[in-house]
């Protein structure tokens, strides 16, 4: 069986969960507390040596890091991502762009503002939100001439842009929610997880 090391408040670890439950795959969760730097540990950071979640393990005991990278291994030879070459590149564009431009504004804005941290960070936070918005006006421009982000099919582009783009409140976009198979099991940061200590969202 595969195996996430999984945090369950990280989006980035959400949509490896939401792309799994499309394509019917049981993962067996093992937790890994951010707070508690569960993530920075020797056994953790040999499954990446980033120290970060999700970490998928496959079943030769290999490691696979970065969501991007494990959404494009889970999906290889799925409805959810294009048998030809430039479709493909398309997907991985905008899974760049999710980790470029969208996840790093608005995932860590919105992790800094529910955990308390945003107090006295106010410029910080201000141009987060001012970096996130001109990302989903990036998506709305898009998506205002196509059904999904690759064009007329559901993929595994708008699993990877959904995770955020969800949480960032009057975005106005839904992609998937009435797709078969949608869940969404996305917990709030813990109620400790205030004042202090790295960021944790990824």
């Amino acid at each position: 069986m595969l195996r996430l090391y999984d945090f369950a408040a990280s989006a980035n670890c959400y949509k490896v969960r939401l792309l799994a439950a499309h394509l019917g795959l049981e993962l067996e969760r093992v937790p890994v507390d951010l707070f508690a730097g569960e993530s920075q540990t020797p056994q953790h950071m040999a499954r990446n040596p980033a120290g970060r979640t999700p970490v998928l393990e496959l079943e030769s005991g290999e490691h696979l890091a970065e969501s991007g990278a494990i959404l494009l291994y889970l999906a290889e030879g799925t409805a959810l991502l294009p048998g030809d070459k430039l479709s493909r590149a398309r997907a991985a564009q905008w899974l760049f762009f999710e980790q470029n431009l969208l996840e790093p504004n608005i995932g860590t804005g919105r992790f800094w503002i529910l955990t308390g941290r945003a107090e006295g960070h106010e410029a910080l936070v201000e141009r987060w939100q001012k970096v996130g918005r001109h990302s989903l006006d990036v998506l709305e421009r898009h998506l205002a001439a196509n059904d999904f982000l690759l064009g007329a099919d559901y993929s595994v582009a708008d699993i990877g842009l959904y995770a955020y783009t969800h949480v960032a409140g009057d975005a106005g976009i839904e992609l998937v929610e009435a797709q078969p198979g949608f869940m969404n099991d996305l917990e709030p940061y813990p109620a400790t997880a205030g004042a202090g200590g790295a960021s944790a969202h990824g």
